[in-house]
């Protein structure tokens, strides 16, 4: 992000967090710089059921809490399983994190990128002033490989094979292959607070 040429559009999945220029808790980069060197910026911020996430977030969480940015408390949290890590991470980023982008972020859900990614895509182009229709053949190629479900044509994202497990059949509602009744209702009061503010509930 540093010496980014901000005259041109660029998108960037997560800012890189830097040492040079520290985040508040939630955030994986400085705010005000970012809003500095780039006025017009645009932010998504792009949630998923708590649980469902929660079940996506076990491989990272549990090597060493390899998913950014960490709770300033992660520490404190080593000890306990990690199912109640992975709800704290998701509590966390999505109450101190999005409180700071609140006000200029546009929420998007994962759910919607999935079911009906080319609808998903033209959205966001238009959010941004992107002609979507100029972009057409980059978008469909994009929404092809988009599935709630592994199969021929499904690409996952490099950055995130490594904290895949293969235990769950369907995407949206991994938590019902993943999870016991009894894991679930733990969980839920862990989360439930930014949970219903995102309009996701218990069943």
């Amino acid at each position: 992000m540093v010496g980014a040429d901000f005259t041109r559009p660029l998108a960037f999945k997560v800012p890189r967090e830097s040492d040079g220029y520290p985040a508040a808790p939630g955030l994986s980069f400085p705010l005000r710089p970012l809003l500095d060197a780039a006025r017009d910026i645009k932010i998504f911020w792009i949630v998923r059921h708590p649980l469902d996430a929660i079940c996506s977030l076990r491989v990272g969480i549990g090597q060493n809490w390899n998913h950014h940015p960490r709770p300033p408390d992660w520490r404190e949290w080593l000890d306990l399983r990690l199912l109640e890590r992975c709800a704290h991470h998701w509590a966390f980023l999505n109450q101190a994190g999005f409180a700071q982008v609140e006000a200029r972020a546009a929420v998007v859900r994962f759910e919607d990128m999935v079911r009906d990614p080319a609808s998903f895509a033209r959205a966001a182009c238009a959010l941004v002033g992107v002609n979507a229709d100029r972009e057409s053949a980059v978008m469909e190629k994009w929404a092809a490989r988009v599935q709630n479900t592994d199969n021929a044509a499904f690409g996952e994202a490099r950055t995130s094979r490594g904290h895949s497990r293969r235990d769950h059949e369907a995407r949206i509602g991994r938590w019902r292959e993943n999870l016991t009744k009894d894991e679930a209702d733990r969980l839920w009061p862990m989360v439930s607070e930014a949970a219903t503010r995102f309009g996701y509930f218990r069943e």
